[in-house]
C-alpha cells in the first residue's frame, strides 16, 4: 500500500480545514471530504486503529496515560525518551504492523483486504509520488509576504537566493508571493514561482551561518525577548537567544542524568540501618601505645 490517496476523509478540526491541506488536495487531485458535525457515528472507520495505536502509545517511556487519575505518581517528563522524529517513526511502524494483523470484523488482516479488493499495480502506477520533497512541500502551512530587495523577511528572519532577483526588479507587480515553511526546520522556505504556477524555489537563511531552529524555538525565544522588554526584535538577537536557550536546555539535560546517575548509586544506602546496639570503640587507656595504621598504596574508585 503506497502512493497518493484519492481521498482523505477527516473531521471538522481547524487544521484539517487549513489553507495548506485544501490546497494539497487540490493539486494532487485528492478528494478532500468531511465527518457531518454532531455526528461521530460516522467516524468509525478509523477508530479502531487509533484506539489500538494509543494503546500501544501508553506503554512507551513518558506516557502521560489517558488521564490525571491513571498516571497517578508517575513522573511522565523525567521517564520520557523518545524524541518527535523517534515517535513519529515509531507510529509509522504501529501503523504497519497494524494492516498486518487479523482484523476480528474482517477475519483478516486490513493488507489481506486490501490486496484482494484492489489491482495493486494498477492502482500503484496511477498514484505513485515522483518527487517526494516537492509533494510534502505542497502540504506544508502557506505565508503570504511581499519580496524586497533582500529578499523575504518572516517572522524577523531573511531569506535569500540568487533565485529571486529576476523577480526582485519587478516585485511590485508580482504582489505578494506564496510561501510554503515546515515548522520543524525554518532555515529555509519554498517559494511558489509566480511565473510558472507550479513550481517550488528553495529559499535559505539570508545569513547562512545561523543554526536551523523549529518553530517552537523561534516562538519561545520571541516570548523571552518580549519578556525582556525588547520592543523590536532583530535576527541577530532572535538567534542569540535561541542558541542560550538551547545552551541552558543542554545543560539542564547534563545535570539531570547526573543527578539520575547519584541517585543510583545512592539507592542502596536506604536499606543500610545502624544496628541499635552499635558500640563506640573503646578508648585506650592512659599510656597505651597508638597503633600506627599503614597508608594504602592503591584505592579502587567507584
Amino acid at each position: 500500500m503506497a502512493g497518493k490517496p484519492r481521498a482523505l476523509y477527516v473531521d471538522n478540526a481547524a487544521e484539517f480545514k487549513s489553507e495548506a491541506l485544501r490546497r494539497g488536495c487540490e493539486q494532487h487531485g485528492i478528494d478532500l471530504g468531511y465527518r457531518p458535525p454532531g455526528r461521530p457515528q460516522y467516524g468509525g472507520i478509523v477508530e479502531r486503529i487509533i484506539g489500538t495505536v494509543m494503546t500501544q502509545v501508553h506503554e512507551l517511556p513518558g506516557t502521560t496515560f489517558s488521564n490525571p487519575t491513571q498516571r497517578g505518581s508517575y513522573d511522565s517528563e523525567g521517564a520520557a525518551a523518545l524524541t518527535l522524529r523517534e515517535l513519529e517513526r515509531w507510529l509509522i511502524l504501529a501503523i504497519a504492523a497494524y494492516h498486518a494483523d487479523v482484523h476480528t470484523g474482517l477475519s483478516r488482516s486490513p493488507a489481506a483486504q486490501w490486496t484482494s479488493s484492489t489491482d495493486a499495480d494498477t492502482a500503484l502506477a496511477s498514484s505513485t509520488v515522483v518527487d517526494e520533497t516537492a509533494f510534502l512541500v505542497d502540504f506544508l502551512p502557506v505565508i503570504r509576504r511581499r519580496l524586497t530587495r533582500t529578499g523575504f523577511v518572516i517572522d524577523h528572519i531573511q531569506y535569500f537566493s540568487n533565485a529571486l532577483k529576476p523577480w526582485i526588479a519587478r516585485r511590485e507587480k508580482l504582489g505578494q508571493f506564496v510561501i510554503r515553511r515546515d515548522p520543524r526546520d525554518l532555515s529555509r522556505v519554498w517559494v511558489l514561482d509566480p511565473d510558472s504556477g507550479g513550481g517550488y524555489v528553495e529559499v535559505p537563511y539570508r545569513t547562512m551561518s545561523h543554526p536551523a531552529v523549529t518553530a517552537w524555538e523561534h516562538r519561545a525565544a520571541v516570548v523571552r525577548l518580549r519578556e525582556q522588554g525588547r520592543a523590536s526584535i532583530d535576527e541577530h538577537a532572535l538567534f542569540a537567544m535561541i542558541e542560550q536557550m538551547r545552551q541552558i536546555a543542554t545543560s539542564a539535560q547534563r545535570d539531570t542524568k547526573r543527578a539520575r546517575r547519584n541517585r543510583t548509586r545512592r539507592s542502596h544506602l536506604s536499606s543500610i540501618t545502624t544496628p541499635p546496639d552499635t558500640q563506640s570503640p573503646p578508648e585506650l587507656g592512659p599510656g597505651t601505645d597508638d597503633v600506627p595504621v599503614p597508608i594504602f598504596d592503591d584505592i579502587e574508585e567507584w
